[in-house]
């Protein structure tokens, strides 16, 4: 017990600096999402970081240490929590219908990433992050996949605002083009909920449509089909995890070493969710924390990016970003078209 503590307390001295900034960051960013939920807290927290930036640099030294830990750790236990918005028997009825739009768009995002990624010179790891963040959740998916393929702070933000543009278009085109398509508040919930990226830009699309139509069917099952989305976070992070072991078997880097071990915690957390009967309090209290661990992770990223040069690097990634998003978008219509879930 003593060991532990001093463990603690070396820790939390160490990183104490970097760790009060980026809670303070998020304190700031986190009210600014709730008033534009559009944007979201996460990409605030971005933008403010890399604003900030330029002030502490000269003591940078003083906060990295601090800073790695929230862009890292802080991150992981975030995703772990976020389990607990899941319920496993809801996520099967509705995504028994919705699981064959799931297959092919999760196939083009990461096909079409693949090939446009050789076509355009991205690097492969922004490549990887774009397709994981378009074809599962957005932000969420990228935050959990980055430490399994080591991804710098840089492209962390510059794949997180790529996927926040198209959110943005999203939630003003979808609506229209659903009314066009003559889709059913059904269909326009199982379409926002496969196409649109994250879960914010989700709830803002679907409830937009509801509020025409009059009822929240299209916000109901928009919902769930998007946190059915979410689960595919595990098998796509375990095989990630394989083909780096793959990749660098040259340098002995065995399974155990770059295992997404929060993977299993986000596992069961889920697992709790859905066979214990939590008080709802208690559940809302754990994934507003995990939501505001999350921000706090994205303030020590937008710390440790410098805008300039996200700017400088920004053009392939949005042009990527757009092609596996039209793509993904095209897919869904068809097969839903297709299945008749129209």
């Amino acid at each position: 017990m003593q060991t532990f503590k001093q463990n603690f307390n070396q820790n939390f001295n160490q990183n104490r600096l970097g760790l009060l900034l980026t809670i303070g960051l998020a304190l700031i960013a986190w009210p600014l999402g709730k008033r534009f939920p559009l944007i979201g807290a996460p990409v605030f927290a971005i933008l403010i970081g890399m604003i900030v930036r330029p002030i502490i640099l000269p003591h940078l030294d003083l906060f990295k240490s601090g800073m790695t830990y929230s862009s890292k750790k802080i991150l992981q236990y975030a995703i772990i929590l976020l389990g607990f918005q899941m319920n496993l028997f809801t996520v099967f009825e509705v995504g028994k219908q919705s699981l064959a739009i799931m297959v092919f768009t999760l196939s083009t995002a990461f096909i079409v990433t693949y090939i446009m990624g050789h076509l355009l010179k991205t690097e492969p790891i922004m490549t990887t992050l774009i397709g994981v963040g378009t074809s599962i959740c957005g932000g969420s998916a990228i935050a959990a996949t980055a430490p399994i393929l080591n991804a710098n702070d840089e492209e962390i933000a510059q794949s997180i605002s790529t996927i926040f543009l198209f959110n943005i278009m999203a939630v003003f085109l979808f609506p229209a083009l659903g009314q066009f398509l003559n889709m059913s508040d059904y269909g326009f919930g199982i379409f926002a909920g496969t196409a649109i990226n994250d879960t914010s830009s989700v709830v803002a699309a679907s409830t937009a449509w509801s509020s025409l139509k009059g009822n929240n069917t299209a916000l109901a099952t928009a919902t769930v089909v998007k946190l059915t989305r979410t689960l595919m976070i595990i098998p796509i992070a375990l095989v990630l995890s394989f083909l780096q072991t793959r990749k660098h078997k040259d340098q002995n880097l065995s399974i155990s070493k770059i295992f997404p071990w929060f993977i299993l915690g986000f596992l069961l957390t889920t697992v709790l969710s859905t066979t214990l009967n939590l008080p709802e309090n208690i559940v809302t209290a754990l994934i507003t924390l995990g939501k505001f661990m999350i921000v706090v992770a994205m303030s020590a990223i937008g710390l440790n990016t410098a805008l300039l040069k996200l700017l400088r690097n920004g053009f392939k990634p949005i042009l990527l970003g757009s092609i596996c998003w039209f793509s993904v978008t095209i897919v869904a219509l068809i097969v839903q078209k297709t299945i008749q879930l129209w």
